[in-house]
């Protein structure tokens, strides 16, 4: 259960969470950190203070001793503590099933002949939450205030006019003092703003800190003396509906997260408690003939920015006045404290338009018009529609300028908030999700079903793309499409691993120039998704909005889109990306998918957990509770009361057996010419290894390589398992492609494409040899394929078999992905995606598999 990792300072509730970390952060060698050049911001420094605000005269000191309180707390062990997080936050427990629990415990207490008035863990299932409740670490309280409409109300006025609606939420300021308390982000806390230089003198954009937002506002927070010394601490929201009963509807929540912009992307996208619930919004809700109400939709905007204000209320003095403020090292920061500011904003469309006030259809972020968003024109901002408001009356507003009258955007309440440059590029909703999904996916559809003979044949057609995308060869950690594209509810994570194996499917079906188009969006997007970007890469992203803008012209040529793409709002952002990234750092730390992973612990669990029965009561407890437990276990891994253990397995083999078992009849002399070609690659008589040699057989292997761009990567490393397994999940054989670099030739030429059979190792003299049985893949012609802009590769041969020798493991770069060359052929109906590895003469080299393999291969 619950571990704490000495080195990092982080704690981990399961020991799988503890043991990848582990393995990710301390097990392999690391890179060289990269060598970069940093300035930091001259006036808000933040200096280490002591807690009534006074200057450190020693800004190296330690931090204040925390004399902790008893160990355990209300558990009376480590024992009991892990079984409340089991049974609690692990497995959800219901009331009943934990008494049954407690009752079995103790009848075998009283069997085995011991105290039968002994305590099992916990006398009831209200102790186990009283135990949790006495917890003195976390847990923000959460508190109630109601709002109503406060113009005049007719005897026969509506139902929402005379409505109290009621909002849940925790003290903004106090979330905010106990996150940045928390030990837990120590590593991951950056305090000052900064300028980020790699060897090469390019500016380098990557965690929110390192952007121009972040320095800008520094510089006028230092307008202020009085503020030198502090530390800027931006806060970010994220702000996303979300539904628990996807087959009526009826249970809608609207969380309102808050994430501090002073930890690193990195670990935001780990989630853990970087992302907290702040509050659950009001859904105001009415008749269908109030839906067309102009009065009640302009009410429902008006009071969810009444409620935001009220929200982060809190907050505002400390925004112009420094707040003393502990930080995760222990040290209270800054001159007389810490200068808040409202941060980047998370939210999909139909969010951006509520908070921005705009009108549906139009840009939030430029005065783009609702059927002319097909280029960028000049930014909105808040003196702007200021303006717009004074000067023309509602209905010139609205048709005209896309503003919507008496709305006032909540950020207007708040210094240095503009709410049209706080909302955050979105890589799910705007690139995955709505240019991709939504777009590009429906239009080759519309395209297959405009120029078929008919509509019959249209889907045979469709159904044989269908085969081909799940006929792509097992990858790790890519998801697999039994069905194609043909299912109803299209997850995130669904699309996401979708785009990485449709393009090759098209082909044959689709033109080129279309093929091409969508190959372009899918470099723009894997560029999009890199950890840390340079003016470079910024520049490579504008030429591939520039080259997909030009070859999205084949859907109007071919009458799919003939009206063009004036009305696409989610497209339409993508013009402001490379703009914002020098804004806010890497769209993948203030991104949708953030906020949308949360929901899964803070709404969607603790809702299964409730009777259903008024469930956001029960949804607040559960979150207080989770909170408790997550900061009790950071102070106990603090404190070092939590180890951990990490277990590994070997399979010891002699050879002449393991090649039966492999039905691999030549593995001694593939053995023996592995030895030669290591020991005397200048002679050509191989070196002779006993039969009787002990030697470790392997059914996977982890790879773990330099690849910042990679979500979730600490410091840039990023690993993954490649499997060789003749039953996988006790069904088929999977056995992996791997790349193996053969020359010091750049990209794949210098590569050579790998099937692992059987990763072995065995001691010859003193040494320890580690290798990968492989059947070798060699590239067909010397450049990539024109049309798709893949590798071609077959399986090399040897005689009548497929070319099979042992290599290093230190040769082995990573794991490919391997996609059949269909060309025109058509795949039988039952053809199964396991055997797409024996069944193909040539394979594309799949370079949109993962985000490094695209920047290795492309």
């Amino acid at each position: 259960m619950a571990h704490f990792c000495g080195l990092c300072k982080r704690s981990f509730p399961m020991q799988r969470g503890f043991q990848q970390h582990t393995s990710a952060y301390h097990c392999y060698p690391k890179p060289r950190a990269q060598h970069s050049m940093y300035k930091y911001h001259p006036d808000l420094t933040a200096r280490p203070c002591n807690a009534h605000g006074c200057f450190l005269d020693d800004p190296k000191a330690p931090p204040p001793i925390c004399h902790p309180v008893d160990d355990f707390q209300q558990f009376t062990d480590r024992a009991t503590f892990e079984a409340a997080e089991l049974l609690y936050e692990e497995m959800a427990t219901s009331k009943d099933d934990i008494k049954q629990l407690l009752h079995i415990l103790r009848a075998k207490t009283v069997l085995d002949g011991h105290d039968p008035d002994a305590t099992p863990l916990f006398d009831s299932h209200q102790h186990l939450l009283d135990a949790i409740d006495a917890i003195q670490h976390g847990g923000t309280e959460w508190r109630t205030f109601a709002i109503r409409y406060s113009g005049p109300i007719a005897p026969d006025a509506p139902a929402w006019k005379r409505q109290h609606y009621i909002v849940h939420t925790r003290n903004s300021l106090e979330v905010v003092e106990g996150m940045a308390s928390s030990p837990d982000f120590v590593r991951t806390w950056e305090t000052c703003r900064y300028q980020e230089r790699n060897k090469k003198g390019e500016w380098l954009f990557s965690n929110l800190m390192s952007a121009h937002w972040a320095w800008k506002q520094a510089d006028e927070i230092a307008k202020d003396p009085t503020t030198h010394g502090s530390m800027f601490t931006p806060i970010c929201i994220g702000l996303d509906k979300t539904t628990t009963t996807v087959g009526t509807g009826s249970q809608e929540f609207h969380p309102l997260y808050m994430m501090v912009g002073n930890v690193m992307n990195e670990m935001r996208r780990a989630h853990r408690d970087a992302v907290v619930p702040l509050a659950f919004l009001p859904i105001p809700k009415g008749t269908h003939e109030d839906e067309d109400n102009p009065e009640f939709r302009l009410f429902k905007k008006q009071i969810y920015h009444e409620v935001l204000r009220h929200i982060f209320e809190p907050l505002r003095p400390g925004m112009s006045t420094p707040h003393v403020l502990r930080c995760p090292d222990g040290h209270y920061r800054h001159y007389r404290w810490a200068i808040f500011g409202i941060g980047p904003i998370i939210a999909d469309y139909p969010e951006q338009v509520y908070l921005s006030g705009i009108v549906q259809g139009w840009c939030a972020k430029c005065q783009g018009p609702k059927n002319g968003l097909d280029s960028a024109v000049h930014p909105r901002f808040h003196e702007h529609t200021h303006t717009l408001w004074e000067t023309f009356d509602p209905g010139t507003l609205w048709d005209i300028f896309g503003v919507v009258n008496d709305v006032w955007p909540f950020t207007l309440y708040f210094p240095r908030a503009d709410i049209h440059e706080l909302l955050a590029p979105d890589l799910l909703h705007q690139l995955v999700k709505g240019t991709f999904k939504d777009h590009l996916v429906t239009w080759v559809e519309e395209y297959i079903y405009l120029t078929a003979p008919n509509r019959r044949e249209a889907k045979r057609i469709l159904d044989d793309i269908d085969r081909r995308i799940a006929a792509a060869s097992a990858f790790p950690g890519l998801r697999h499409f039994p069905q194609g594209r043909n299912f109803k509810q299209w997850t995130g994570n669904d699309s996401k691993a979708f785009m990485k194996v449709y393009l090759p499917a098209l082909t044959g079906y689709v033109p080129d120039k279309m093929i091409r188009c969508i190959g372009t969006f899918l470099d723009f997007t894997f560029l999009a998704h890199r950890s840390s970007h340079t003016l470079r890469t910024l520049t490579e992203m504008d030429l591939a909005l520039s080259r997909f803008h030009h070859l999205r012209e084949v859907f109007v040529e071919t009458g799919v889109r003939p009206d063009g793409f004036g009305n696409l709002p989610r497209q339409h952002a993508l013009f402001h990306y490379t703009w914002l990234i020098k804004l806010f750092g890497s769209p993948n730390g203030v991104c949708t998918s953030i906020t949308e992973s949360k929901h899964i612990t803070a709404v969607k669990h603790p809702w299964r957990s409730s009777n259903r029965h008024n469930p956001l009561i029960q949804i607040l407890r559960t979150n207080m509770h989770l909170s408790k437990l997550a900061a009790l276990r950071i102070e106990l891994g603090r404190r070092g009361s939590l180890r951990g253990d990490v277990l590994s397995y070997a399979f010891r083999k002699q050879i002449p057996h393991l090649g039966r078992r492999l039905r691999i009849p030549k593995l001694h002399a593939l053995i023996r010419w592995f030895l030669h070609n290591q020991l005397y690659p200048g002679f050509n008589e191989p070196d002779e290894i006993l039969p009787s040699t002990r030697v470790l057989c392997y059914v996977s292997a982890t790879a773990t390589f330099f690849a910042p761009s990679e979500l979730g990567g600490p410091h840039g490393m990023h690993s993954e398992i490649i499997w060789c397994t003749p039953k996988w999940r006790k069904q088929h054989s999977h056995y992996d492609t791997v790349l193996v670099q053969l020359s010091e030739d750049s990209g794949f030429r210098g590569m050579s494409v790998g099937r692992v059979r059987t990763f072995i190792s065995f001691s010859y003299g003193i040494t320890l040899y580690e290798c990968a049985l492989l059947e070798w893949f060699e590239a067909v012609g010397d450049h990539p394929d024109p049309v798709t802009g893949m590798w071609i590769v077959r399986q090399e041969m040897a005689g009548h078999h497929q070319a099979m020798s042992l290599v290093s493991i230190d040769s082995i770069v990573r794991s490919c992905h391997l996609i059949g060359f269909y060309g025109t052929s058509h795949l039988p109906s039952d053809f199964h995606f396991t055997e797409t590895l024996d069944a193909f003469k040539y394979f594309y080299v799949n370079h949109y598999a993962d985000y490094h393999s695209f920047e290795i291969l492309k």
